[in-house]
């Protein structure tokens, strides 16, 4: 398996879709079906009978899972960036293309 060039609590920019262009943090990564779930973004709304856990009911939205390739990675000033590895100080980090900061470590 590839290093995760998008990891759970990164900044990142959406890039296609009806959310393009909004940012928001990573709440979870799904590798195995290259996809990612975004705080705010893609967010799908379900109509909830009545329950006991729930005796209100109602509509309940919950950020849903979108293609990894649809997102990339914020810069500082809050734009997209493509990521690569490198190793400093013989640890491998991920380093933003754009401005060359380290994103991690």
């Amino acid at each position: 398996m590839a290093a995760a060039k998008i990891k759970k609590g990164d900044s990142v920019v959406v890039l296609s879709g009806k959310d393009k262009g909004r940012t928001g943090t990573v709440l979870q990564v799904l590798p195995k079906d290259a996809k990612v779930v975004v705080e705010g973004v893609n967010v799908a709304t379900k109509h909830r009978k009545p329950t006991q856990q729930n005796p209100q009911g109602g509509i309940e939205r919950t950020p849903a899972p979108m293609a990894i390739s649809k997102v990339a990675v914020a810069d500082k000033d809050g734009k997209p960036t493509r990521v690569r590895f490198e190793v400093k100080d013989g640890k491998k980090v991920r380093v933003a293309v754009k401005s060359g900061e380290t994103i991690d470590g």
